[in-house]
């Protein structure tokens, strides 16, 4: 009996096959020796599927066949396991049916025994072959929509009578398409209208007439066309005309009758899918002369309003608010134009009225616009926000601005004004020490007076940094001085540090221009007045602030002090020399604290060398401290109010170090430009040449 079942075995597969054999295991059927292996493979070719047909097994069993084990693989993925003995009845029943490959897919088998068995075993045998695939019967997926026959190495599809094999070779639709250009009345309907319409439909019928007509579509009330219990066309019917795609359309109601295309040429589009009987639709189609549409574009109103023109009626067009006409790529002042309704149905001239473009503005120096929205526009109602990207900047305006209908940024208070990033002054990042007592002074540390600059040459003295490109000192300071050759340093307190540039935050500025005040005498040898002793440094380049150099505020114009004011000095000049009665030039910054002098203090102004007094003016004040005065070559530095030590914020530049009697006398008393008479000047003579430049 096995014989005969594996003599039909064999003949059956020699019969289908062309690719036959056997596998078997090494030494088989004496047995296999310790340590044996085999690894064998196969493929199938297209079309075809690989499988083996083993007739005996007989391995050491074992638990999961971790000692000896046949493996079979199938494109490289494991399928079977197999070890202990089978009777060719049960090998046939539940091993050899999944021993197959897939469509032109590979088998692989590997044989390995460990180094020992209690018994000898025989191993296993098995049959290879390979066989036509059937994918009619085997493939749910061969894509044959009516009819699938199958042959040695692949498959075709056919098609029942009134279909056609489309051009994917597997899909079967109907003939139900049509160019009906000239036509111009007729009937249009589903495939097998009034039966069921076609599975695969893709039918398109296209009409075409003159320009002056357009096409009206008058529907059947029976109209079905599949659609989905949410609403969705699964089928669809489409009506497409060169201004866009009115549909889809679909279920039991048809579209409104008479239904206006506004069109001269049309495209009846209708697809379905494989699957339902739905009854279809049917319409009547015919022309009649065009008419213009009431809404003649987006965005706009018409004068006279009618449901609809006719040919020669003449409209205003007037759009909406924030909007306005594109003529011809160039946008007008005006909000309207007249139009006329031509007999194609089209209105000339066509302007679109688009949304008013305010464009982006200029960034202020230092600062950062940001569009709002997620459109990321900047057209009518669009909004921008001002930031300023530095923390030692602040906003002066509004941060957030809309665009208005006239094609401007204005802000919430209705200016149009753009908005400045300015320093914030006079607000040191590092507290002064409040134990303090340059004549008589104490040093200063990093940070302390940040707006103190350090000049060296030609004059040694000092400048005061009012904003991030300018710069205030004494005429007398800068008197001498070609206008582009000053060199400033700041962000130090010590001035040795100056002797080399690359020094750790050092920053070396250079002068652009120098403008001393009109008033002040230049040139004078034997100076006994002082008056007007300010001048302006504007630097080559601006500044970035930093913790250790950041500017002073201006003070109010006319702001008037009060006698016993406190305020804080500060410089590079003459300094005590302690336990000496002489003087030395200070390396690192001093500062003191000193108080107002009254105006009659002030009056009892010391001699020149000729007995001639100096003078005194209204432009000017004194002040001192017992001990404690500024001193030769501390000229052009500030006098700061209220005193650094102060809790109160921000401080302001209320005098500049302008001249005295000499250290030596050791009188205590020193003279300051009154800089609050000086604001009005200062501010005209930055906004003027900062606008010369730009």
């Amino acid at each position: 009996m096995l014989g005969l079942s594996l003599l039909l075995l064999l003949f059956s597969h020699s019969v289908r096959s062309t690719l036959l054999g056997w596998v078997e295991s090494p030494g088989y059927p004496n047995g296999y020796v310790p340590h044996a292996s085999l690894n064998w493979s196969r493929c199938a070719p297209r079309g075809h599927t690989l499988s083996i047909r083993l007739i005996h097994l007989d391995v050491e069993d074992s638990k999961d066949c971790e000692n000896d084990a046949v493996r079979v693989f199938s494109n490289g993925n494991l399928i079977s396991v197999l070890c202990g003995k089978k009777e060719f009845e049960e090998l046939q029943a539940t091993v050899n049916p999944s021993l197959i490959s897939s469509s032109g897919g590979c088998l692989s088998l590997s044989f390995q025994s460990d180094y020992s068995n209690i018994q000898r075993h025989t191993g296993f045998r098995g049959f290879y072959s390979v066989q036509d695939y059937d994918e009619c019967e085997d493939d749910p997926d061969n894509k044959c929509t009516q009819f699938c026959h199958n042959f040695i190495g692949g498959y075709y599809c056919s098609c029942r009578l009134g279909y056609y094999l489309d051009k994917d070779k597997h899909t079967c639709t109907v003939s139900c398409s049509k160019d009906l250009s000239g036509v111009s009345r007729g009937d249009i309907s589903s495939p097998s209208w009034p039966g069921s319409y076609a599975e695969n439909a893709n039918c398109l019928h296209t009409l075409s007439v003159e320009s002056h007509l357009q096409l009206e579509l008058q529907f059947n009330e029976v109209f079905d066309v599949e659609q989905s219990s949410d609403g969705q066309c699964i089928d669809t019917l489409k009506i497409e005309t060169p201004s866009g795609i009115l549909g889809s359309f679909c279920g039991k109601t048809p579209p409104p009758s008479p239904f206006l295309t506004h069109s001269h040429h049309v495209k009846i589009r209708f697809t379905s899918d494989g699957f339902g009987s739905n009854k279809g639709f049917s319409f009547r189609f015919q022309t009649r002369e065009k008419v213009c549409l009431a809404e003649v574009i987006p965005h706009s109103t018409v004068t006279p309003q009618r449901p609809q023109y006719r040919r020669g009626d003449i409209v205003t067009v007037t759009c909406d608010l924030g909007h306005v006409p594109n003529t011809k790529g160039v946008k007008t002042l005006s909000s309207e134009y007249e139009t006329t309704c031509h007999s194609t149905g089209v209105w000339v001239p066509h302007y679109p009225c688009e949304p008013v473009d305010c464009g982006v503005p200029d960034i202020p120096e230092d600062g950062v616009i940001r569009i709002l929205g997620d459109n990321q526009r900047t057209h009518y109602e669009d909004q921008i926000q001002f930031t300023c990207n530095s923390q030692y900047y602040t906003l002066e305006g509004n941060d957030t601005y809309t665009c208005s209908s006239n094609g401007e940024w204005v802000s919430s208070r209705g200016k149009t004004e753009m908005p400045k990033c300015t320093p914030i002054c006079g607000i040191p990042t590092k507290a002064l020490d409040l134990a303090g007592r340059i004549l008589g002074g104490e040093r200063a540390k990093l940070g302390e007076i940040p707006w103190h600059l350090f000049i060296k040459e030609p004059s040694r003295g000092g400048a005061t940094l009012i904003n991030d490109r300018w710069a205030v000192t004494a005429a007398h300071v800068v008197e001498h001085t070609e206008e582009t050759s000053l060199r400033l340093y700041g962000g130090l307190v010590d001035g040795s540090l100056t002797q080399n540039p690359q020094s750790p935050n050092l920053v070396v500025m250079e002068s652009e221009r120098i403008i001393i005040h009109p008033g002040y005498a230049v040139g004078v040898d034997e100076r006994a007045n002082f008056d007007n002793d300010i001048a302006l440094i504007r630097l080559a380049s601006r500044v970035n602030f930093g913790p250790n150099l950041l500017p002073i505020c201006l003070p109010a114009a006319n702001r008037g002090l009060l006698v016993n004011e406190q305020g804080t000095i500060s410089g590079w000049g003459l300094k005590d020399v302690k336990h000496s009665k002489n003087l030395a030039l200070s390396r690192v910054l001093q500062y003191a604290h000193i108080g107002v002098y009254s105006l009659e203090q002030c009056e009892d102004t010391p001699y020149m060398s000729d007995e001639k007094r100096m003078i005194f003016t209204n432009n000017m004040f004194c002040a001192g401290a017992d001990g404690k005065d500024s001193c030769q070559f501390d000229s052009g530095g500030p006098f700061v109010l209220p005193m650094l030590t102060s809790s109160e914020k921000p401080f302001y530049l209320t005098g500049i170090v302008s001249w005295g009697s000499p250290c030596q006398e050791r009188r205590y008393k020193g003279y300051y430009t009154k800089v609050e008479n000086y604001v009005d000047w200062i501010k005209e003579t930055i906004r003027t040449v900062d606008s010369a430049k730009i």
